[in-house]
């Protein structure tokens, strides 16, 4: 014989999701179990121990409540935090002091984006005190804004590639036929104005096609264009890079008591593919994504949670801004800030490429 179904979200009474908000909130703070007398005790509700306790068990069954230890109080389950995280919690945008803290900084970060990417993980990590991510571009995302080829010996090049974000690489490339300063400055020439504005992938998926042309072989400055474009655009490595600081923000934490769990932690963040892996699943996501304990194997072993929101271009996304730490964390603020900091970020990044749109257009 069946027992009842468990009642969706959206069915639970009242009574239910009141309860259920105000058991989240004192864990939050409290970080112990919650039992049904001090939930009585707040007084809010107008409700006796006796029905807060029935009304706890009801929610442990039905899997947003869960008890610890058998004498103990309960906890919130994922579901529990996720129920509260879209129906309980009171929509609360960040504060204007945090709001100026992260515009100010922002704006005085470097042009370059890897300086700026760094000051967005400085602010980040000051203002929840948990560990700060950002999830920084793919090297096939970074835009070309000019690109130049220098002699520096006699079968040797210099080929220097400035990105829109300000970023500078510079390879030397081997070339089995002299070529003198007036070709590799019409080579450059030619593709800064044909490739400048487009990602690396982007600009290799139009090599490709030029080299399939007749007439690539044909033209010999053309041939040696597409030849030193191809080796100077490859990308040095497909992996993304990682940025994070806060890790030591977590030790004064109850969670982080046992040596074991700290030691798991650090663990966790010599990891970095993984962690890669996973912020790369959730930068095209719609919105701020709240990951809690068993639902990534980042967040399960520690009981964390992860709070992501994507930044870029446009509808180009090229990362994610993250926050990791307890599971018990405090929603209702880290939720704004991280979607602030992910919208802020996409507002400089755009407010730059515009720049540049411009700059080429005059």
């Amino acid at each position: 014989m069946r027992g009842p179904a468990t009642p969706r979200p959206q069915q639970l009474g009242e009574r239910d999701r009141e309860v259920l908000r105000d058991v989240v909130l004192t864990y939050i703070v409290s970080a112990e179990p919650v039992s049904s007398r001090t939930i009585a005790r707040h007084g809010q509700l107008s409700l006796s121990a006796a029905t807060i306790r029935n009304v706890m068990a009801d929610l442990e069954e039905w899997g947003y409540l869960q008890q610890p230890h058998t004498s103990a109080g309960r906890v919130p389950t994922a579901s529990g935090y996720h129920l509260f995280i879209d129906s309980l919690m009171q929509s609360r945008s960040l504060p204007a002091r945090d709001r100026r803290m992260i515009d100010e900084i922002l704006a005085k970060a470097p042009p370059d984006v890897h300086q700026l990417l760094e000051a967005v993980v400085l602010v980040l990590k000051e203002l929840s005190h948990q560990v700060s991510i950002v999830l920084a571009p793919a090297p096939s995302e970074t835009v070309l804004k000019s690109l130049e080829l220098v002699p520096v010996a006699e079968h040797k090049v210099l080929c220097v590639m400035v990105s829109s974000a300000g970023v500078v690489d510079t390879k030397v490339l081997e070339v089995e036929e002299p070529l003198s300063r007036e070709d590799l400055v019409w080579i450059s020439n030619y593709l800064t104005e044909n490739f400048a504005n487009l990602s690396l992938a982007a600009i290799r998926e139009r090599l490709i096609a030029l080299m399939a042309e007749e007439r690539a072989q044909v033209d010999r400055l053309l041939a040696w264009s597409i030849e030193l474009a191809r080796r100077g655009f490859e990308a040095s490595g497909a992996e993304r890079q990682l940025i994070f600081d806060g890790t030591h923000e977590l030790l004064a934490q109850p969670e982080l008591s046992d040596i074991g769990r700290v030691r798991q932690l650090f663990d966790t963040f010599k990891q970095k593919a993984r962690l890669v892996s996973i912020l790369n699943r959730l930068i095209h996501a719609d919105g701020v994504r709240v990951l809690i304990g068993a639902e990534s194997e980042l967040t399960s072993g520690l009981d964390f949670s992860l709070i992501a929101a994507p930044y870029g271009i446009g509808s180009r996304s090229l990362g994610s801004v993250a926050i990791f730490g307890p599971s018990r964390m405090e929603y209702p603020r880290m939720i704004p800030l991280v979607r602030y900091l992910g919208e802020a970020l996409s507002g400089i990044l755009e407010a730059r490429f515009a720049d540049e749109q411009e700059e080429r257009l005059e």
